[in-house]
Order: structure tokens, then C-alpha cells, then sequence
């Protein structure tokens, strides 16, 4: 894994995040935009992770942090890329992110019908919390 690089995201990746989202991400998000995503990176800056293999984005998390709560979103790996410690990779530097900024806690967001996705966050340390129920209401009409 030495030759796999994590970064935050810049302006001027965010659209080779959005097509990258749609090769290698599990369904998408009424955020899933140039809108939604600049908006993030605007007002944090090192939330979006990146993992590059030869220049080449193999990876993404999104690992925001509210001042209270640790979030996780769009963990994504390039399908070629699976199953060689990319994912791995980038939680590690989104929890070592957490942890600088005083996180205690991280939870991920992951869709009910995605089994690999289950399986990862699993052998990552994570673990569904039962006696909580997501209630989600869009802000804007998709």
C-alpha cells in the first residue's frame, strides 16, 4: 500500500469526484452535485478524503465533523481497487482526523441494502445501532 496517497480534495477534483461517484459509489444523494460538494469543501476544506494509486483516484470518505458528532459518508472504492486496503486507508485518516478535532464518536451513514458495504464497516470496528432509526426529510426538491 505504500504507493497509495491520501489527501483532501480541492476545488478542482470535485468533478473527477461526481463521475468517480458514479462508477464506484452505491446509489446517490440529492447532493450528489457540483453545488453540494463545493458547498462542503468550501466550508471544510479537509473533509473530503481522497485516495490516489499512481495519480489515479482509487477512493473516497467524506469525514465531517460538526464540533459535536463524527460523520461518515461516500466511503466509495473503484471496483478494480477493492479488497486492498483502500477503504481501510481512508477511515484510518478520517478517524485520525476525528480524533485531532476531539471526536469521541463516528458513525457512518450506509444503505440498508448494501451487504458489502455491511461487511467493511464491520471488519472496520463499526456496528449498526438498532435502537436507532434514521428519519431524513430532502431540504430541496430533487
Amino acid at each position: 500500500m505504500n504507493d497509495l496517497r491520501i489527501r483532501s480534495a480541492a476545488p478542482t477534483d470535485l468533478d473527477a469526484v461526481l463521475a468517480f461517484w458514479k462508477v464506484a459509489a452505491e446509489g446517490t444523494s440529492i447532493s450528489d452535485d457540483r453545488t453540494g460538494v463545493e458547498r462542503l469543501v468550501a466550508r471544510d476544506h479537509e473533509a473530503l478524503l481522497l485516495a490516489e494509486r499512481d495519480g489515479e483516484l482509487v477512493g473516497t470518505v467524506i469525514a465531517g465533523f460538526d464540533g459535536w458528532r463524527c460523520h461518515l459518508y461516500r466511503l466509495a472504492v473503484h471496483p478494480d481497487a477493492r479488497r486492498q486496503g483502500v477503504g481501510s486507508a481512508l477511515l484510518a485518516a478520517a478517524e485520525e482526523r476525528f480524533l485531532a478535532l476531539g471526536g469521541r464518536r463516528g458513525d457512518a451513514m450506509v444503505l440498508d441494502r448494501n451487504d458489502r458495504a455491511h461487511h467493511a464497516w464491520k471488519a472496520a470496528g463499526y456496528a449498526p445501532e438498532p435502537q436507532w432509526s434514521r428519519w431524513v426529510k430532502p431540504l430541496t426538491e430533487q
